[in-house]
């Protein structure tokens, strides 16, 4: 299939028409994560050597209390082995700690050593800067739409 368009709107780099897949959301989902990733790499991953799990755990742990891996598990859709092998790399590097609870001793809460409070301070103010970075390009209220959008569609993961 030829096309005369060559507007950025219907053309991909490498000059391929994409027209098709501009009607399917997680066609636009996969585009929008390719300068989110890149971004992401370049101010999280390779300056604090956080993925994008390790981050959102940290934001997570600093945000609540009484946090176990189940919770973690459930919120962030990873299977419990996973979750596991994550906080085991986090508690190698002595970002968080696992704590028994007092009242059931099978339970055990997750919370940051000083060394993660230290890192996720540090962390928060350059991810402030790479969410700038990300969407200077939107107005406040594109950004709020946005936002608000994106979490009508998650929203429906708990359904």
């Amino acid at each position: 299939m030829t096309t005369s368009a060559h507007s950025p709107e219907l053309t991909l780099p490498g000059h391929l028409d994409h027209r098709r897949l501009t009607t399917l959301l997680g066609y636009h989902l996969a585009q929008a994560t390719v300068p989110t990733n890149n971004v992401f790499k370049s101010h999280i991953t390779e300056t604090f050597n956080l993925n994008k799990l390790e981050f959102t755990i940290l934001m997570l742990l600093v945000a609540n209390e009484e946090v176990t891996p189940k919770r973690l598990s459930r919120a962030m859709n990873v299977p419990a082995s996973n979750m596991t092998l994550i906080v085991d790399r986090l508690e190698n590097r002595e970002l968080v700690e696992r704590l028994r609870s007092e009242e059931d001793r099978r339970v055990q809460y997750l919370q940051l050593t000083r060394k993660g409070i230290k890192l996720t301070r540090e962390v928060v103010a350059v991810a402030d800067t790479m969410e700038h970075d990300l969407l200077s390009h939107l107005t406040k209220a594109e950004q709020a739409i946005l936002f608000e959008l994106l979490k009508k569609i998650a929203i429906h993961r708990m359904a």
